[in-house]
């Protein structure tokens, strides 16, 4: 299995309410409304874009983010839909979809690399698009509740550990303090096992913090 995230710009409500400003938007879809959560120096701002775009029926602020719940789906307001191109080239999008810098970031998985390809020369004829990131997947984690608090939220139990013990034990150290054949035999796994693990681990993280926290 394959996966690569791409940044597509312009032309949706959520999209320029991003454009030029410290915000994200992160996009729970309901079918029937929309559930946002909104971080960021200019939350207001995008609050104010997306109530005059599809109205807001609620709005609450935790941990940080503004959280919004829309009077309407933005599915109608949209054109930049990119669901004919996942279903012409047998391509799946793991939500949820983020909005920043004036575009929406999605992550799309194919079972072929070809498809994904194949994907992103057809996206491209229509729309602005940018690949932030591509990998080959051993398998794929079910996207989970949004009920977490930091970006290890997107790891499973074993990458987890990988990472924490590396952390912990000096590995990102300078100079190491560690090494990851030692760091394996700590888990009970090989060596590439290991590896596997802490490098899936830091995109995730990487991909999370700067998602989360810059204008990409």
């Amino acid at each position: 299995m394959h996966e690569a995230t791409f940044h597509v710009r312009g032309g949706v409500p959520y999209a320029d309410a991003t454009a030029g400003r410290d915000a994200t938007i992160e996009l729970w879809c309901n079918d029937h409304r929309d559930l946002l959560f909104v971080r960021g120096d200019d939350a207001s701002a995008v609050h104010e874009d997306v109530a005059a775009a599809v109205g807001v029926t609620d709005a609450t602020h935790r941990a940080g983010e503004l959280v919004l719940v829309t009077d309407d789906c933005l599915r109608p307001y949209a054109d930049d839909t990119i669901e004919p191109y996942l279903d012409r080239h047998d391509c799946l999008h793991l939500p949820p979809l983020r909005y920043v810098d004036g575009g929406k970031v999605v992550r799309v998985v194919a079972l072929d690399a070809a498809n994904l390809t194949a994907f992103y020369a057809d996206v491209t004829e229509d729309f602005d698009v940018t690949v932030r990131s591509k990998r080959e997947l051993a398998t794929l984690d079910a996207p989970r509740a949004r009920t977490r608090t930091t970006p290890l939220h997107a790891l499973t139990d074993r990458q987890r550990e990988a990472i924490r013990n590396a952390w912990l034990k000096g590995y990102y150290a300078i100079p190491r303090e560690t090494t990851t054949e030692a760091l394996a035999d700590d888990m009970g796994v090989d060596r590439r096992t290991f590896e596997e693990h802490l490098r899936i681990a830091e995109n995730e993280l990487v991909d999370a913090i700067l998602g989360a926290d810059t204008a990409n």
